[in-house]
């Protein structure tokens, strides 16, 4: 055997780290090699809020999941009264868009957007909503079977 060594050592074969062949035909599902030192520095137990707070941040979710604690408590946020005419639709890159019940409604939503939007940033505690779109009911569509003739359709005040 070291003679074997030996004669590999001048042919330049170099072995490998002990783990590294283990590692290399472990079967898929299996667990990772034991750690020869566990209670190494640096190994110290982190607390889970922590942790995933990092993971949020680097997958950029932090914002998103702001603003989703905020539409969860919408109601309370907002008052009863425009929570009752309003939900929210979408939110991105600090737009939050609203569809209103009325085209009454949409049109007082837009007045309202920038107070609405600070209230939204102060539950917050920073500046997530930079503009608040209200979009108008859509209206009930009028079409019935496959054909239609085009024009201006019935006059209705949907939206």
């Amino acid at each position: 055997m070291d003679r074997a060594k030996a004669g590999a050592r001048v042919r330049g074969v170099a072995k490998k780290p002990a783990g590294a062949a283990a590692r290399e035909r472990q079967p898929r599902g299996t667990s990772a090699p034991v750690d020869p030192n566990p209670y190494g520095k640096g190994r110290e137990p982190r607390p889970v809020g922590g942790e995933i707070a990092s993971v949020f941040d680097h997958l950029g979710w932090t914002e998103r999941i702001e603003v989703a604690s905020v539409a969860a408590r919408w109601r309370e946020v907002v008052g009863d009264e425009i929570a009752d005419h309003c939900e929210i639709v979408s939110f991105d890159d600090g737009v939050l868009v609203l569809q209103a019940t009325t085209t009454a409604w949409a049109d007082q939503l837009a007045i309202l957007a920038g107070q609405i939007a600070q209230r939204l940033n102060e539950n917050v505690g920073r500046v997530v909503v930079t503009s608040v779109r209200v979009d108008k009911p859509i209206g009930r569509s009028w079409v019935k079977g496959q054909r239609t003739v085009k024009g201006r359709g019935p006059r209705d005040t949907y939206g």
